[in-house]
């Protein structure tokens, strides 16, 4: 990415305007999807910029932003789950796709959390000089993966910022950070983009019936694009075709077949499928699966509505449960058996 998307112009400018941040922790929260974390490294690479330009988005020419383009910059460090290290590249919200191929054993062992040793190695970066004397800026995505020992070990740094150090805390789930950590991070909104402009941005990069895509993905465009484009699009197909045919709904193969797929995103598939199978039997309407309407009219009337809300949220906790160290396969195959039997009924 080389610009702010255009639904970001706005939060970009105020940001700029004001520049409050510096010396502090942001802290962007939104939907996963909107292109939160494009953003926090096209702000990280404008204040490490040596010749930012005129709307202060970096110039992409000096020495500064081509170390920054081939992730070597001495005063950026970005901090992620293992997993998402192993995977990470290209645009886009990092943990929804646009990634370089990895090995099945690499993403498997690979961990889904923040460890405290990541956090702890922040040390010397944080309290030594920086590369001559510059500004240094630390970049933690997505948030919400610290784990308890972890969050402590980083609050401990936030308490007493060094100067000329900026934390950029990236969370699609802010409710499960620590209230301490939100406390003390100056939290950004990130502004969800209004349909028509997400079709439009969608249209751009060439994505086939993007409304519906859009629909699919909660409309969020990054995710949108990834349907169509990205590395979960053959993954995507293959879960609607188990959930809009039944009797050809194998939970075991679909476990296996998906359990390459980040489970944060699965759990959301079958959360907004199911979400359309309660609100069509409820009110006759759906939000997500708008080219599955006949699949979900025939489903939602075989349903028993009480124990379908009840699944529903069910998989609440099972999106919480999916960030942390577990066996993928297993997972995936609890969930959709769980699915088959709330479906019969049983």
């Amino acid at each position: 990415m080389s610009e702010i998307y255009n639904w970001q112009q706005e939060i970009w400018s105020k940001l700029m305007h004001s520049r409050q941040f510096r010396g502090h922790a942001l802290l962007l929260k939104g939907k996963q999807g909107i292109g939160k974390y494009d953003f926090a490294c096209q702000l990280a690479k404008s204040l490490l910029c040596t010749a930012p330009l005129v709307d202060h988005q970096a110039c992409g020419k000096c020495l500064s932003c081509g170390w920054f383009e081939h992730d070597s910059h001495p005063n950026f460090y970005p901090v992620m789950p293992e997993a998402l290290a192993v995977i990470s590249g290209g645009g886009g919200e990092k943990e929804e796709g646009e990634e370089k191929s990895a090995s099945a054993t690499a993403k498997k062992s690979a961990s889904q959390q923040i460890s405290i040793e990541q956090i702890r190695k922040l040390t010397d970066f944080v309290y030594l000089t920086g590369h001559q004397g510059g500004y240094k800026i630390i970049l933690i995505y997505p948030a919400e993966t610290m784990n308890t020992a972890s969050a402590n070990a980083l609050l401990k740094k936030l308490e007493e910022p060094p100067e000329n150090v900026l934390f950029i805390l990236i969370t699609h789930q802010a409710q499960h950070l620590l209230p301490t950590i939100r406390s003390r991070c100056q939290q950004i909104s990130m502004p969800m983009p209004d349909v028509e402009s997400s079709v439009a941005w969608l249209q751009q990069q060439a994505v086939s019936d993007p409304e519906s895509k859009l629909a699919a993905a909660g409309y969020a465009p990054l995710s949108a694009l990834l349907l169509d484009k990205g590395e979960y699009a053959a993954h995507y197909e293959q879960f609607i075709q188990h959930m809009a045919h039944p009797k050809q709904f194998d939970p075991l193969m679909l476990a296996g077949a998906l359990q390459q797929t980040s489970l944060s995103i699965v759990v959301g598939w079958l959360q907004k499928w199911c979400y359309d199978l309660v609100s069509y039997r409820t009110t006759g309407k759906i939000r997500y699966y708008l080219k599955q309407l006949r699949a979900i009219q025939a489903l939602s009337g075989q349903i028993n509505l009480v124990e379908c809300v009840r699944f529903t949220r069910e998989l609440n906790t099972k999106q919480h449960l999916s960030h942390h160290p577990l066996n993928p396969r297993l997972f995936l195959e609890e969930m959709f058996i769980a699915y088959t039997v709330m479906m019969q009924g049983e």
